[in-house]
């Protein structure tokens, strides 16, 4: 039993080690719905956030209320009001609001304040430490309609967050603001978390919420085949929330995928949507390759996209040298041009770093994935992994269950990232037909999660 333990586990704490050495001494802006902490998750999310935290991250949590808000409407017998997606705050709502905010903050503090021995806290001190760090002015009149106490983040107090993370405490952000004559605003989690994110230009901005993440398919009716889309490139965000219809639920897909979309173009360089409901989602978003749920990424200097016409010349001049020293089987220009629109690329500056190309079998529900190339230039900078992950995610979309390669020299770089061996036999059999026996090049599969 130790052997297997040792076995699972020594491969998994490796592939671990390189996250925990990219987010030491990085900033996450982790908002968390109201309803996560309704649901009974908040102990657990404590106990991640804690490890998080013990690895280097600096943290600034800020919750969410609106179903205890609505909770304390409900004792009280005043109705919910909204408009524009926003709640209308008068002052029985901000009573409800200010009750809610100090029960989940001693709730929250609690929870990290546990150091029970066989825990995840055992022998941990996490310091949280809130205040007023937001400065709100109020929504106002909106279409005839006066939102009261409901506001919108002002400024924040960059200077005393950073100060406080510094200190190796965790900042714990409600969602109220003050304004300078010391009137309270009720504010959105999202929009603060948002705010802050931007302010500090945070390495990371997540959301834990009841939405899984963004479907590949979010127009069509959802269902288990259809995949959650891990990575979404900013562009490709911003053109989905063209098409996608107004958001004013939590439940919405554009709801959250604004905000992200929000802090990316503000300079927050990733953006997450994960679910609560999975047991945790946080650690398996920040420290599992393929994570759980959506990314959203800017990529302002650097374009990953699918290849087109104009691309040809520059796959040509990225692949070469790779075919001359044998690495790559050779491909003549009108065999790429034919097959563009298989080719997935990365172009910084109108210059081509990175490409691969995937070729399905539907037949056998798998894919190749050739010509996977980096330029030296850039190697070792992770490239090749987005490459990959992005050809996953078109076969993903294809409705396929995994890909393959063949390589001579690469096996190494394959495995590592979850690929296996397999004999040339499992090659569906139209590419078995075209396998050279004499180059014996090394089958890799990869099986694509759901």
């Amino acid at each position: 039993m130790t052997s297997v333990f040792n076995f699972t586990f020594v491969p998994w704490f490796r592939s671990v080690a390189p996250y925990i050495h990219k987010f030491r001494n990085q900033t996450f802006v982790v908002g968390i719905a109201g309803e996560a902490i309704a649901a009974g998750k908040l102990q657990s999310l404590a106990q991640d956030l804690a490890m998080i935290q013990s690895m280097g991250v600096k943290i600034v949590l800020v919750h969410g209320f609106r179903p205890q808000v609505a909770e304390q409407l409900k004792a009280k017998g005043h109705a919910a009001k909204y408009s524009h997606g926003i709640r209308i705050t008068d002052e029985v709502a901000l009573d409800c609001a200010q009750e809610a905010a100090g029960q989940l903050r001693y709730e929250i503090e609690a929870a990290f304040s546990q150091g029970l021995p066989n825990t995840p806290m055992a022998d941990s001190t996490v310091r949280v430490i809130s205040g007023n760090f937001l400065t709100a002015r109020p929504v106002g009149i909106v279409d005839g309609v006066d939102f009261q106490h409901s506001g919108v983040v002002r400024k924040v107090d960059t200077a005393g967050i950073t100060k406080t993370l510094d200190m190796g405490a965790m900042v714990l952000l409600s969602p109220f603001g003050f304004s300078p004559t010391g009137d309270a605003f009720n504010l959105a989690m999202e929009e603060v978390a948002t705010s802050v994110a931007t302010a500090l230009q945070a390495d990371k901005l997540i959301f834990l919420t009841e939405v899984p993440g963004i479907r590949m398919r979010p127009l069509e009716t959802a269902s288990e085949d259809n995949p959650i889309d891990t990575e979404l490139p900013l562009a490709a965000a911003e053109r989905l929330l063209l098409d996608l219809p107004a958001a004013n639920q939590p439940s919405d897909v554009a709801f959250y995928l604004q905000h992200c979309v929000k802090a990316c173009k503000s300079g927050v360089e990733r953006s997450h949507i994960i679910p609560y409901s999975v047991d945790g989602a946080i650690l398996l978003e920040v420290y599992v390759h393929d994570g759980i749920g959506t990314m959203v990424v800017d990529e302002k200097l650097e374009s990953l996209r699918e290849a087109g016409v104009d691309d040809v010349g520059g796959i040509l001049q990225l692949i070469e040298p790779f075919e001359k020293d044998g690495t790559l089987v050779k491909r003549s220009r009108t065999e790429i041009e034919r097959d563009v629109g298989n080719y997935t690329i990365i172009e910084h500056d109108g210059v081509i770093f990175a490409c691969a190309a995937l070729y399905p079998y539907p037949e056998a529900r798998t894919a190749e994935m050739a010509a996977l190339t980096v330029s030296p230039d850039v190697q070792g900078q992770g490239d090749g992994e987005r490459v990959l992950k992005r050809v996953e995610q078109r076969a993903k979309a294809a409705g396929l269950d995994s890909i393959f390669v063949l390589t001579t020299r690469t096996m190494h770089w394959f495995i590592k990232r979850g690929f296996v061996q397999v004999d040339p036999e499992w090659l569906p059999e139209a590419r078995k037909r075209k396998y050279n026996w004499d180059r014996k090049s090394q089958v890799l599969v990869k099986k694509l999660s759901a």
